[in-house]
C-alpha cells in the first residue's frame, strides 16, 4: 500500500522521470538508435490523440449549464497582461538583442501562453471547481490569440505575421484542442448515456492519461535541450528564471483567488500554463531557441502540481482521520 500511495502522490515526478530516461537511454545507447528513428513519428502522431481524449473525458464531467465568467477571471487575465506588459517593456526599452533576447523572448512565452487545456483535470484532482476552470481556459486562449498578434511584431519586426493572420491561425487551433473534444464531450453526456457513465465511473482516468502523455512531452523537451545551439550559461538562466516565473505565476494566481475563495482554480489559471502552444509560437514566431523557456517551464508547473497534490491528498487524510477518531 505504501508503494501505491507512493505513485499516486508523486505520479507526475515519475511521469517527468519516466519521459527523460526513456529518451536519454533510446539517444545514448547505440544499438537503439534504429527502434528511436522508427518510434519517433508515432510519439508525435500519439500525442494529440492523448490530449483530446484527456479533455473528452474531463469534459464528460463538466456541468455545462454552470460555465460562465466569474470574477477572478478578469483578475487573473489583467496580471497577465501584467506580466507580458512588463517583459515587453524590457525588451524594447533596452533594445536587447543576441542571448538578453532570447531569455527575454523565453520568458514572455512562458507569460502569454494560455492556461493549459490539462489544468481543468488538476483542478479536479484538487478539488476545484471543475466549470470555471474550464471557462478560464477557454477564455485564455482567446485573450493570447489577441496578444501574439500584438506584441510579437514589436519584438521580430522581421517575422511574418499580420494581426488577423495570427489570431485566426491561433483560434484554429483551439478549436481542434479545445471546442473539438468539449463538443464531443456533450453529445455523449446528453445523447449516449450508457458510455459517459462508463467514461465518469472510471477514477482519475484522465489524470493518468495526462501523466503518460507527460512522459512523451518531459521526453520531447530533453530532446530540445540537448540539443539546443546555445552556451551552458545561457540554458541555466532561462531554467532558472523560468522557475522563478512559475512560482511567481501560481502564488499571484493563488492570492488572487483567495478574495473570492477560489485559490486552486486561480493559481491554476495563472500559473499552468499550455508549454505545447508556447513552445509553437516560439519556434513560429521568434527565435526558436527561445522554445527552451517552456521547456523548461513544463518541468517546473508540474513539480508544483506534484507538491499540490501530495498536499491536497494528506489534507483529505488527516479530515478522514479525525472523522474516523470522532466517530
Amino acid at each position: 500500500m505504501t508503494i501505491v500511495r507512493f505513485f499516486k502522490d508523486w505520479t507526475l515526478p515519475i511521469a517527468i522521470a519516466v519521459g527523460s530516461v526513456l529518451y536519454l537511454t533510446f539517444a545514448y545507447v547505440p544499438f537503439l538508435d534504429g527502434p528511436a528513428t522508427a518510434m519517433a513519428p508515432f510519439f508525435d502522431a500519439i500525442l494529440p490523440l492523448f490530449m483530446f481524449l484527456i479533455l473528452y473525458v474531463t469534459f464528460c464531467k463538466v456541468d455545462f449549464h454552470k460555465m460562465r465568467p466569474v470574477q477572478w477571471h478578469l483578475w487573473v487575465a489583467v496580471f497577465q497582461m501584467v506580466f507580458v506588459t512588463i517583459l515587453m517593456a524590457i525588451i524594447l526599452s533596452y533594445q536587447l538583442t543576441g542571448s538578453e533576447l532570447v531569455l527575454m523572448e523565453a520568458l514572455l512565452c512562458c507569460v502569454v501562453a494560455p492556461c493549459a487545456a490539462a489544468a481543468p483535470v488538476v483542478t479536479q484532482k484538487l478539488g476545484g471547481n471543475l466549470e470555471q476552470m474550464t471557462t478560464y481556459t477557454f477564455l485564455s486562449n482567446f485573450i493570447t490569440a489577441l496578444a501574439i498578434p500584438l506584441c510579437f511584431p514589436l519584438i521580430e519586426k522581421d517575422a511574418d505575421m499580420t494581426f488577423w493572420s495570427a489570431f485566426l491561425l491561433i483560434l484554429n487551433k483551439v478549436c481542434m484542442v479545445l471546442v473539438l473534444p468539449m463538443l464531443l464531450a456533450y453529445i455523449t453526456k446528453h445523447y449516449i448515456r450508457p458510455l459517459h457513465r462508463r467514461v465518469v465511473s472510471i477514477k482519475d482516468l484522465s489524470y493518468y492519461l495526462w501523466a503518460i502523455s507527460l512522459s512523451i512531452v518531459t521526453g520531447a523537451t530533453v530532446k530540445n535541450i540537448c540539443h539546443a545551439q546555445a552556451s551552458l550559461a545561457l540554458l541555466l538562466a532561462i531554467a532558472l528564471l523560468g522557475l522563478v516565473f512559475c512560482i511567481v505565476q501560481f502564488a499571484v494566481g493563488r492570492w488572487i483567488g483567495h478574495y473570492w475563495d477560489h485559490t486552486t482554480e486561480a493559481g491554476q489559471g495563472l500559473g499552468q500554463k499550455n508549454t505545447a502552444f508556447a513552445i509553437w509560437i516560439a519556434y513560429t514566431y521568434l527565435t526558436p531557441l527561445s522554445s527552451v523557456g517552456p521547456g523548461c517551464y513544463i518541468l517546473w508547473q508540474n513539480i508544483v502540481n506534484s507538491i499540490e497534490i501530495w498536499q491536497h491528498r494528506k489534507k483529505e487524510n488527516c479530515l478522514a482521520k479525525k472523522a474516523h477518531a470522532s466517530n
